[in-house]
């Protein structure tokens, strides 16, 4: 459905988007991370037609958004940070206006009356935007993204400004759409991100620093694969209990966190899956296992722990990722036969020397 190819982006000397490659099947939703000026707005552009590309290849449906832009971009629907929105229009009035500017097809009324229904406006239809409040400004510009039903949705930041009822409400339909369309979604909130994404991308410093499920990615950054255990009892006598469970490496208490239960981290041996002792020694001693869970990194900690090493190889290497000759010069070929040379991190780093 998406797939783009060795995608850099130039403004004058700087090299904002360097070699991005990767590819979205329909039906996947995508959560697309990266700190302020990492690049991913650019790629967002780029993909939505707002920017052209320096070098590379974006394709939307089988068709190159260089080459049939108009043919690509109606197979878009794109939700900005800030909803561009005619706030002296009532609401189905500007959502005529987006439908006759798309040229759809779809008999108008009821395709616009399933939008108001979708995104559950239908209560504002004929209230001006600009008296809204700011949580159904957000679904009015979720509404004009969908019109044309378009195969792709790329939502930046689409729950911004919605309560927490609202935001469950988005979620849901984010999840719906995503059966039978491709979505990209970025978003500074990382829990929503993680309810409603299988998969992720992590932009930093203009390069891809990781791509994977959520759980692959923590699996990766996980030194170990500890659990911890809630359990009713005496504190040091499951203390003690724990540290001989075959297969337990080191057991340390995290105190009470419930009135009369303990959390103790549990740390297997290398490769040793101790759940299932874990729990059956909790049961000998008579106690009450309330919970067992894997002291997993959350997808807040990857990020983090991604964006803040010193540089992407850095990033790469604590994924296990060998990278390829990242420390080589770019050559860019612009359009009007120019090439330029851009030096990478590691050039600049030795000139500087």
């Amino acid at each position: 459905m998406i797939e783009v190819t060795g995608l850099s982006k130039r403004y004058g000397t700087h090299l904002a988007v360097k070699d991005v490659s990767f590819s979205i099947e329909k039906g996947e939703v995508i959560g697309f991370l990266g700190p302020n000026g990492a690049g991913k707005s650019t790629i967002m552009n780029i993909l939505t037609g707002y920017l052209s590309l320096t070098q590379g290849k974006v394709v939307i449906d089988g068709y190159d958004i260089t080459e049939y832009p108009e043919d690509a971009k109606r197979r878009i629907g794109y939700l900005p940070e800030i909803p561009p929105l005619y706030i002296d229009m009532k609401v189905r009035e500007y959502l005529n206006f987006i439908y006759d500017l798309k040229k759809v097809k779809f008999p108008k009324k009821p395709h616009i009356d399933e939008i108001l229904r979708l995104v559950k406006i239908e209560n504002v239809q004929n209230r001006l935007i600009k008296n809204l409040s700011k949580g159904y400004r957000q679904r009015v510009g979720f509404a004009q993204a969908l019109i044309g039903n378009p195969d792709v949705l790329i939502l930046d930041e689409p729950t911004v400004g919605l309560d927490p009822k609202q935001i469950i409400e988005i979620r849901n339909l984010i999840s719906r759409l995503g059966r039978n369309h491709t979505i990209i979604l970025s978003s500074h909130i990382l829990s929503e991100i993680q309810a409603v994404c299988k998969r992720v991308i992590i932009i930093n410093r203009g390069q891809i620093i990781a791509d994977d499920t959520p759980d692959a990615l923590s699996e990766k950054l996980s030194s170990d694969h500890s659990l911890v255990a809630r359990v009713i009892c005496a504190e040091q006598d499951m203390l003690d209990a724990l540290k001989t469970v075959k297969g337990v490496k080191s057991v340390t208490s995290l105190g009470c966190k419930e009135t009369g239960s303990y959390d103790f981290l549990v740390e297997p041996q290398p490769g040793v899956d101790i759940r299932g002792e874990v729990s059956k020694r909790v049961a000998a001693r008579g106690r009450t296992l309330l919970s067992l869970t894997s002291n997993r990194v959350s997808l807040e900690q990857i990020f983090l722990r991604l964006t803040e090493v010193a540089d992407n190889d850095e990033a790469k290497r604590l994924l296990g990722i060998e990278d390829r000759q990242e420390d080589e010069p770019v050559s860019l070929e612009m359009t009007d036969g120019d090439t330029v040379t851009v030096k990478t991190g590691k050039d600049k780093g030795e000139d500087e020397e």
